[in-house]
């Protein structure tokens, strides 16, 4: 069976007490988690760790969470992560700016954890859906993320754990380019040191085991950028 890497959340709050609760009941459920106490803080864990989705509190020092939220959908590396905007303001207009600042989701304080959580999975499910064990099809290629199985046509195909991880990623974005950093990161971990050549080696056997039935090759290499799926 493959292992699962957990989706690594990063909470953006400027009180302590706040980024402990979150982030215990966040682990308590089985993710990641990293946490920025002000806007520029959470701008540089960003660009260092890639988190697959952002909890932002409006009010923040140094850089305001619209302003955060702003900058990271203005850029092609950032703006695929979902961000759920968390604020005290309730009014129609805040939520209304909020959302055209590009957050995909706006939570009103004082809020119910169980809540957050529920709206925090329905946006992994959008981003990320093998995180939440969902099956996904591309052309003949079926992966089924509950069941760790792959099937090309009528074929079960035989994949070691890196290699599932990698399709999956792959097949969670067809068409997206992904670097051989962030395959890293995905696939392996970010407490994981692997050189980035060993990502040739791993596609290569993906390669290798999708085409054991026959079938192209799904994988494509983008020179001087990393792969894409289709």
């Amino acid at each position: 069976m493959a292992d699962k890497i957990s989706p690594l959340v990063l909470v953006v709050d400027d009180e302590p007490a706040q980024r402990a609760i979150l982030t215990y009941n966040l682990e308590a459920e089985g993710y990641s988690t990293v946490s920025a106490g002000d806007g520029e803080e959470a701008l540089l864990i960003v660009s260092e760790q890639n988190p697959d989705i952002i909890l932002l509190d409006w009010m923040l020092p140094r850089l305001s969470g619209i302003e955060v939220c702003r900058q990271l959908k203005s850029r092609p590396g950032t703006r695929g992560i979902p961000v759920i905007m968390i604020s005290a303001r309730t009014e129609e207009e805040d939520r209304v700016r909020g959302l055209e600042t590009g957050a995909d989701d706006y939570v009103v304080k004082p809020y119910s954890v169980s809540e957050l959580m529920a709206r925090l999975r329905a946006n992994l499910r959008r981003s990320r859906p093998t995180a939440t064990g969902q099956t996904l099809q591309f052309e003949d290629i079926r992966l089924d993320a509950e069941t760790y199985k792959v099937h090309r046509g009528a074929h079960l195909l035989k994949l070691g754990p890196t290699e599932f991880r990698l399709l999956s990623t792959l097949m969670e974005k067809p068409g997206r380019v992904w670097s051989r950093d962030q395959l890293l990161d995905r696939v392996w971990g970010r407490e994981v040191y692997v050189d980035t050549r060993t990502v040739d080696v791993h596609v290569g056997r993906l390669r290798k085991a999708l085409s054991a039935y026959g079938g192209d090759d799904p994988i494509r290499t983008v020179r001087g950028a990393g792969y894409a799926l289709g």
